[in-house]
């Protein structure tokens, strides 16, 4: 039972910074996304592929989120885009205060869409809110299309699913209409994109979503 009421206090605190950084977010104008997968699934890439197609378009900050390194950041500052990286030292996700102290380094800098990239894990980051407009769930088709059943309550609270990697399909026994079907099953609110960071492939549907979000 004190372990439930300790758990329920932590994300009370969460949920308190995390209203303070939409405050923040609203008044900078900013369209804040937080993107959530299991490591591998091209969240970093997906960033990448963004900034690069969407150069005119859209002005983007980035923070970075990692058990361990700086990679993450250190490949998508080769873009010249504000970027911070957040090392949680094995902490499996990201929590409002973090992105609160990460934001106040590049608040000054000028971008009006920020990407959070959150700790490769579809458990933990389900229950903190950041302070994000909407948060992306992404699912490789190499991760096999029964993901959504297993991991619900992340892609019900999603309000976008991508499903990367679409040029593996050839080569694999997932079913992509599968995948989105057991999606909908949980969420049908869900908004999908299917895409592939090799071949660029729906990353233009992608990129005009993300324009529609984002004030001018």
């Amino acid at each position: 039972m004190s372990v439930i009421t300790i758990e329920r206090k932590v994300l009370e605190k969460n949920d308190i910074i995390a209203n303070q950084n939409r405050e923040k977010f609203k008044e900078k104008k900013l369209f804040v996304i937080n993107i959530v997968s299991s490591p591998g699934s091209g969240k970093t890439s997906l960033i990448e592929k963004t900034i690069e197609l969407s150069k005119g378009l859209l002005k983007i900050g980035v923070i970075e989120g990692d058990v361990q390194t700086n990679i993450d950041a250190e490949r998508v500052n080769k873009f010249n885009v504000p970027v911070v990286q957040i090392v949680t030292n094995g902490g499996c996700h990201l929590e409002a205060n973090l992105v609160k102290e990460a934001y106040k380094k590049i608040e000054n800098e000028d971008f009006n869409l920020l990407i959070i990239e959150n700790v490769g894990n579809l458990v933990c980051p389900s229950s903190y809110d950041l302070g994000e407009d909407a948060k992306v769930v992404i699912l490789s088709t190499t991760e096999g299309d029964d993901k959504p059943l297993k991991y619900p309550a992340m892609f019900r609270i999603a309000s976008v699913l991508i499903i990367n990697k679409i040029d593996l399909l050839p080569y694999l026994d997932s079913n992509i209409e599968t995948m989105k079907r057991n999606a909908l099953s949980i969420n049908p609110q869900l908004k999908i994109f299917e895409t592939s960071c090799k071949t660029n492939s729906g990353l233009g549907e992608w990129i005009s979503w993300l324009e529609s979000n984002v004030e001018k």
